[in-house]
């Protein structure tokens, strides 16, 4: 008896089995070298699957050698093109073909490949694939009721992250140094349960990393090369929480209600967002919404009747299209991070649908500046109507978000009137925040009451566009002074007064009609700070941390590792240069033949030192 057992049967240990049992006594199994190829493949990427395959084939190697069967390797190693198309086919034909090669009875355990081989005329024995109903993980060990999530890496003690949302601490839960025979085992473990048992699945799989969805637990094991050792990360909820369990719930419940809207949650790491987010898809699909969720890695703890998505064919952009025809009232975007995802929110909200984004932050206002410059500047409260930020479990912050044709805050001239995005906080409803275009600048200036002669973020800039008007007519060094809302001094060197004020004062009047401020000018003698001054904007604020610019063929890069997520003041030589946050990747990105990438090299080519100082 000949027998051809493929990839599936070698896998699940079929053939020794059927071995054992009498069922293949005496008989020649011809294991094909495609089939080897595969296994050896997925045992490269880490994969248990590969590894469980290449123990089979160990073990009819010494069965062999008791004299039980005859093991004998045939065909050729499959050609590239065949490994790149093994999900459409390709390695199973090459079995397929071996088997009938040799007169053999082909032995599978998948259901595809034996109705295809019966079809084509083979013989063939189908076997269920073995299935395990795995109720709990090795690494379960290392949880209790206060673990958020576990730790574990070859050569450091097993390590843990438990207490309280918002009051987590990373903490040694084991006295031993955990081996690299330990961790490959409790590997070896969550790929088997999660591959064999219903409560689990496989999420993604790639060379050198592995997320596993086993039960309310998200795991992902890392091994070298992609790590420096094998690490095995597990992360579940430590609460399950309802709408009422928050502040303004029934606020929050009457605008949810009221229509479809656009919400980004935000929050710091581990502040309890994903939390919030599933109470709220909980609240609106038990109010007779239809919601739906994308997700990469599914982990939101929500009920059966929430379908949850991932990335389709590896694009959350196809998800997003498959989604409008399904047509949800809502849905939970976790987590929008790429411009891809912001992109994707926006655009499925411009089409109608309610979306709530999770956005990693650590001021509410964070996270809708993350759209400026992704989306259209009047096209953000029609994407973001609603911020809610997190912190320590609990809603901290809500802001309302709405478009108003005005004269922003802290000018005066009705010519000055602009599209501008009032952030006004939901529970007093004053404003907190605006956001406009001001000199070609995207500008989010905080409103504090009291502050109007600080120098905010509209000072900065008046003082900016007011230096940078005097200048191209002085010759020597300029200093403004804000005096009020609508006045301000500037001082300038004796030889450049009669070039700045003009014949009968033309060209300051003009200068002043432009800027609606009226314009006091002096020299550097009147001014009571002469000789302390340090540009329009620099005096008496921080010196700031230097840092060199690196310009590319289509962007001026500030590199600011440590500042992740902060929002900073660039300055040159202490003048105020324009304001920003700085990215996941630790670095300030300005495209080149903008307004302020301009400005930015300029001050570069000049010498002047460039700092950058925290808000």
């Amino acid at each position: 008896m000949n027998v051809v057992p493929d990839t599936s049967a070698v896998i699940d240990g079929r053939v020794s089995q059927r071995v054992d049992d009498g069922s293949y006594a005496g008989a020649t199994v011809l294991v094909p070298e495609a089939v080897v190829a595969e296994l050896e493949s997925q045992a490269n990427e880490g994969r248990e699957r590969g590894w469980d395959g290449l123990a089979e084939l160990q073990r009819l190697v010494e069965l062999a050698e008791e004299g039980t069967v005859t093991v004998e390797y045939v065909g050729g190693r499959p050609e590239s093109s065949d490994k790149a198309s093994a999900d459409e086919g390709a390695i199973d034909a090459v079995i397929r073909d071996v088997a009938q090669d040799h007169d053999a009875t082909l032995l599978t355990s998948d259901k595809v490949q034996a109705e295809v081989a019966r079809a084509k005329g083979l013989a063939v024995e189908y076997v269920e694939a073995r299935s395990r109903d795995v109720d709990s993980l090795d690494i379960e060990q290392f949880f209790d009721e206060q673990t958020m999530s576990v730790h574990l890496k070859t050569g450091v003690r097993p390590m843990a992250k438990r207490g309280d949302i918002g009051d987590l601490h990373y903490q040694t839960i084991g006295d031993e140094v955990l081996s690299e025979s330990e961790l490959s085992g409790f590997a070896h473990d969550i790929e088997r349960s999660a591959e064999a048992s219903a409560h689990g699945f496989i999420e993604l799989s790639e060379p050198g990393m592995q997320i596993i969805q086993f039960k309310d637990m998200r795991i992902a094991v890392a091994r070298p090369p992609f790590s420096d050792g094998i690490e095995i990360t597990a992360v579940r909820p430590i609460v399950k929480t309802d709408i009422d369990d928050y502040e303004f719930a029934d606020e929050l419940r009457s605008r949810l209600s009221e229509r479809q809207r656009g919400v980004l949650i935000s929050g710091s790491p581990g502040a309890g967002k994903s939390t919030f987010a599933q109470a709220v898809a909980e609240y609106l699909a038990d109010s007779d919404y239809a919601v739906k969720t994308m997700e990469k890695p599914r982990d939101l703890q929500v009920g059966p009747h929430i379908t949850q998505y991932t990335e389709l064919a590896g694009s959350m952009e196809k998800t997003a299209d498959s989604l409008l025809m399904v047509r949800p009232d809502y849905t939970i975007y976790d987590e929008v991070r790429k411009t891809s995802d912001f992109r994707t929110f926006a655009d499925m909200r411009l089409a109608g649908v309610g979306m709530i984004g999770v956005v990693h932050a650590t001021r509410a206002i964070d996270a809708l500046q993350r759209l400026v410059g992704r989306v259209e500047l009047g096209m953000i409260p029609q994407v973001v109507d609603t911020v809610v930020y997190i912190e320590a479990g609990q809603v901290h912050t809500v802001y309302d978000v709405t478009t108003e044709v005005k004269v922003p805050h802290g000018l005066v001239e009705e010519d000055l009137a602009r599209p501008v995005i009032v952030i006004k906080d939901f529970e007093t409803g004053k404003p907190a925040y605006e956001i406009y275009t001001f000199n070609r600048q995207v500008v989010t200036v905080p409103l504090k009451e009291g502050e109007e002669a600080s120098d905010t973020g509209v000072d900065r800039l008046a003082k900016q566009e007011i230096e940078r008007e005097i200048r191209s007519v002085a010759r020597g060094h300029v200093d403004v002074e804000l005096k009020s809302q609508n006045t301000a001094v500037v001082y300038v060197e004796d030889d450049d007064i009669s070039y700045v004020i003009g014949k009968g004062g033309g060209r300051i009047s003009d200068i002043e009609e432009r800027l609606g401020i009226d314009i006091d000018v002096r020299t550097h003698d009147e001014n009571p700070n002469f000789g302390n001054s340090s540009g329009s904007s620099g005096g008496g604020s921080p010196a700031g941390e230097r840092v060199t610019p690196e310009i590319t063929s289509r962007h001026v890069i500030i590199p600011l590792g440590g500042h992740q997520g902060d929002t900073v003041e660039v300055r040159a030589e202490g003048e105020y240069l324009f304001t920003a946050t700085v990215s996941r990747g630790g670095e300030i990105q300005v495209s080149r033949g903008s307004a302020i990438a301009e400005e930015l090299e300029a001050a570069i080519d000049r010498g002047k030192a460039i700092t950058v100082v925290p808000q």
